[in-house]
């Protein structure tokens, strides 16, 4: 079975971590704070803080930016269920706005949805491929909003040259399907100093001196074990993004069956291919169901992500969000994820290719 996705470990990783276990510094230590700084590097901002998951990336983000009850955070219906959730963290509520035809939220409806409540915007930068982030800097400026971005499926996607993370706050997680892991963790990026040092009180307890708290925090930590694969992790990250383009540019230029919509890049923009996502229209000749049944018979993975908008999980149905978001609602009925991470071979594109031109 060619599978969905698959993390890639070696050697280095083991040695780091052996060594972390080795030094008896297994929680919080050196090895986060070594991260943090060459992930900041990386993404060119002043600082990172890292966290236990993505997840806890985005609460912690939201918090920092004074995000309460009663505060409204625009944001979109079709992404990973923890962006809206981090925002209910906080006592908030998440204002959905329908997508593009880029999967990603559309900076042209975002203020009709502005309110006197408003005080954030989260974009997801969803598959790996970057929202609109000029235009929505614009609309945050304009009415004095935080953007905290969700680049949990874009690490090192950028808009001319400028890496997602770098606009607003970004926030990053490292589960083993990313394009990049640490099995599990996150990390909060900003220039914003006051941001960052808000964000670091409240993942510890809201201690700044050991044991005397200034604030009720949580414990929202990455290890020293997690980190130090991270940083190998990071290393390796530029290579295994040119792998997932080149690859998505192969499956782009061979894949020719009528009624698949293939991924397009906006120029400028910079794809890192977390997943590639195709939509199966009522013009192909099998339907996305059978589509499934035949990549799975020839060995190959696929998923849809995601099958459900935010608003239609049972715990957002008491937001009673009456609003219609026609984008949203056809490509829940049209995604597929098929194969594109760095270790697919020349072999395995070919076969994937070959299955969907045969359909």
């Amino acid at each position: 079975m060619i599978p969905v996705s698959k993390p890639l470990l070696g050697k280095k990783e083991k040695e780091a971590v052996w060594r972390v276990l080795e030094s008896g510094i297994l929680a919080q230590g050196p090895r986060v704070a070594e991260f943090e700084k060459r992930f900041a590097e990386y993404i060119r901002v002043k600082y990172a803080v890292a966290t236990s998951s993505g997840t806890t990336a985005l609460h912690l983000a939201l918090l920092a930016h004074g995000i309460k009850k009663g505060d409204e955070v625009i944001t979109t219906p079709f992404t990973f269920i923890a962006s809206s959730n981090a925002i209910l963290y906080c006592g908030a509520k998440p204002v959905f706005v329908d997508i593009g035809e880029d999967f990603n939220i559309n900076p042209d409806l975002i203020e009709k949805k502005i309110t006197k409540k408003t005080k954030a915007i989260l974009p997801v930068h969803l598959f790996g491929y970057p929202a609109d982030m000029v235009k929505i800097m614009k609309i945050a400026k304009k009415y004095h909003l935080a953007v905290i971005e969700d680049c949990c499926q874009a690490h090192g996607a950028s808009i001319f040259g400028k890496k997602v993370g770098s606009f607003g706050t970004g926030c990053f997680s490292f589960y083993p399907t990313k394009n990049m892991t640490t099995g599990e963790g996150g990390m909060i990026t900003t220039n914003n100093k006051q941001i960052a040092e808000r964000a670091k009180l409240l993942r510890n307890h809201g201690m700044k001196i050991r044991y005397y708290h200034d604030v009720l925090g949580f414990n929202f930590r990455m290890t020293d074990i997690a980190a130090a694969i991270g940083l190998e992790q990071l290393k390796k990250l530029e290579k295994f993004n040119k792998k997932r383009i080149g690859n998505a540019n192969y499956l782009n230029k061979n894949i020719k069956t009528k009624g698949i919509i293939l991924p397009k890049v906006k120029i400028g923009y910079r794809h890192v291919f977390h997943q590639y996502t195709i939509r199966v229209t009522p013009q192909c000749p099998k339907s996305r169901e059978e589509l499934i049944r035949i990549l799975n018979d020839n060995g190959i993975g696929s998923a849809i992500y995601y099958p459900l908008p935010v608003y239609h999980q049972k715990p957002y149905v008491r937001l009673s969000c009456k609003n219609r978001f026609p984008v949203t609602e056809k490509c829940t009925r049209e995604v597929l994820s098929i194969p594109v991470h760095p270790s697919l071979t020349k072999r395995d594109l070919n076969k994937i290719v070959s299955v969907l031109n045969n359909l």
